[in-house]
């Protein structure tokens, strides 16, 4: 952790473990110490001191301050909550898992109807009930199921207003995998709507989504997994004519523990689909969230006017879908003293101008505004007042160039890697205005990989310790940082003959390459199995390549080029943009 250095500044200290940023107030202005033995101690702890230790000095007792003095003022960073659909059901008691619990395993499992049933009548709590049932009649083939199951049929069949019907000959088919319209048909007679009178039933799915019953509509085979999808939203909708949610009712009625409940009772975060076809992250109406890059070097840079346009988002709680990571989110206060959640450190916003879920009318608004996509970004934005936009990775770290590295190649090796580490994406996910066939890699001499912008590879310094700082930029005047509306090459690599290589290994020609018109482009076989390239205007085509075989090929015209290896022609392709 970074230890603030000098009395008098305000500090801020990004955990990344707990996405939060905890801000120091100034010292000087606050702190009088009685004598030089007092403050010599207290310098000396400051360089021991941890977060714990940071805290505990806003509670310090007022014998350890000069007279007049004032205590010191430390924001800590709120707590928040967060749970998915699957440990909030589980943790209800409502999906209850077989005799190992609620595993993965169990979550795997497609959903039958006679569960779905029995998850239904646990929800009105009638599931007791229902297991004492002695009535004879029942379905045809109550028999398929269990003794339990077989009194929670004959149940079913004696008060068809919960919507067992069964399937119009007499049976109820207990074993069977059920599907979501029927599945959202039931949990809509649990919220009092009944099929044939409020909705039809080939309309059960939109007018369950107009209920907020949606997220687990999509899925082809229903899984336990989706039932507590589904179980989650409709415990947080409201009853037909009730003014609270199932859960409230549920809780007044204590079939369900109030502490327990509060699982729930957080704002949802969901995803939607944007019009490029990735994922981005909403809140529980589906309005967008939005970063705003210039947070990369201040955390509170969107201030007055700016905060009117994009309001800040918060909750203390929060309810996640399945895949997405709850150590990704976090909060911090702001200098006016609001609450705002983060995403990999990352404050999240409104934008006033959304009016509806589905609205994203601030994605890429003055290159400085991008919605929270899922996956995230492997490669992002930071905004300078002077040196305008510049790559970062995802967390904000900003990345660098080296201007003596040539095109498709790295010079820098040794002490200097040592100073500049080398920057390796995990993923192909770029905010509105970025490219992602710009970014490629190169195999280094020693064999590992570095993500490359334009054919250039990317770097880290290894003086920034926190997003938004800048210390490599013109560093030796050969170190710059990559701004992507300006950059065209290195200048080695602008005036040196223009050379790319591709390597086939392991069936793959590896990421698009970007190069310049007239590169020479040499393709060398690393694979046992012979490989070659054929374009597939027919520009260009190269013989079959043995093992450790090369062949080169020069491309004038600017242009997308496609291409594909013979031999295996159905999953072996390439992409040369050549500028």
């Amino acid at each position: 952790m970074p230890i603030p250095s000098r009395i008098g500044e305000t500090f801020f200290i990004f955990c990344e473990n707990a996405q939060t940023v905890i801000r120091f107030a100034p010292l000087a202005r606050m702190i009088r110490f009685r004598n030089e033995e007092r403050l010599r101690m207290i310098k000396g702890r400051r360089f021991m001191m941890s977060l714990t230790l940071t805290i505990g000095l806003a509670t310090m007792s007022t014998s350890a301050l000069a007279d007049g003095a004032q205590p010191v003022s430390v924001s800590v960073a709120p707590t928040v909550q967060t749970s998915t659909a699957v440990d909030a059901i589980a943790k209800l008691g409502i999906l209850r898992g077989d005799g190992q619990g609620v595993t993965e395993a169990y979550l795997d499992q497609h959903t039958t109807r006679l569960q779905a049933a029995i998850v239904q009548l646990r929800l009105m709590g009638k599931e007791q009930e229902a297991l004492g049932f002695t009535g004879m009649d029942s379905f045809k083939d109550a028999a398929q199921a269990g003794k339990s199951g077989r009194a929670i049929l004959a149940y079913l069949k004696g008060h068809p207003e919960y919507g067992w019907s069964g399937t119009g000959t007499g049976e109820f088919i207990p074993n069977a995998p059920i599907a979501p319209q029927q599945l959202y048909k039931v949990m809509l007679e649990s919220l009092g709507y009944r099929s044939g009178t409020d909705f039809a039933y080939k309309e059960t799915l939109s007018f369950a989504s107009s209920k907020g019953l949606f997220r687990a509509a999509t899925s082809e085979l229903f899984e336990n997994r989706d039932l507590a999808v589904a179980l989650a939203e409709t415990l947080q909708a409201k009853p037909k004519g009730s003014e609270g949610t199932l859960l409230s009712v549920l809780v007044g009625k204590k079939s369900i523990d109030a502490e327990q409940a509060k699982l729930l009772e957080g704002e949802r975060i969901d995803m939607d689909k944007s019009a490029d076809g990735t994922m981005y992250l909403t809140d529980g109406k589906g309005m967008a969230l939005y970063l705003f890059t210039k947070d990369s070097a201040d955390i509170n840079s969107c201030q007055d006017a700016c905060l009117a346009n994009w309001p800040v988002f918060y909750s203390d709680s929060l309810l996640l879908p399945e895949g997405v990571n709850p150590a990704d989110f976090g909060a911090f206060v702001r200098n006016d003293g609001a609450k705002q959640l983060t995403y990999q450190g990352w404050p999240l916003y409104y934008f006033a101008k959304d009016a509806k879920a589905g609205d994203t009318n601030g994605e890429g608004a003055n290159n400085v505004w991008f919605l929270i996509k899922h996956p995230f970004y492997s490669v992002g934005l930071g905004t300078d007042p002077k040196l305008g936009n510049y790559l970062v990775d995802r967390h904000g770290m900003t990345l660098y160039y080296f201007d003596k590295d040539p095109l498709g190649a790295s010079v820098c090796e040794g002490d200097c890697l040592a100073k500049w580490p080398v920057f390796r994406a995990e993923g192909s996910v770029v905010p509105k205005g970025l490219s992602a066939n710009d970014f490629g890699e190169i195999t280094r001499k020693d064999g590992s990989k570095q993500t490359t912008y334009k054919g250039y590879p990317l770097y880290y310094f290894f003086q920034d310790a926190k997003r938004g700082e800048l210390k490599g930029q013109s560093l030796g005047d050969v170190w710059f940082v990559v701004n992507p509306a300006a950059f065209v090459g290195t200048t080695t690599g602008l005036t040196a003959p223009a050379k790319a290589m591709i390597e086939i290994k392991d069936y793959s020609f590896g990421p698009t390459l970007t190069v310049k018109a007239g590169t020479t482009i040499e393709f060398i076989n690393r694979d046992d199995m012979k490989h070659n390239a054929v374009a597939v205007d027919g520009s260009f085509k190269i013989a079959l390549l043995d093992k450790g075989q090369s062949a080169t090929i020069k491309l004038d015209k600017p242009g997308t080029y496609e291409y594909y290896c013979e031999p295996h022609k159905s999953f072996m392709k390439g992409t040369i943009i050549v500028q």
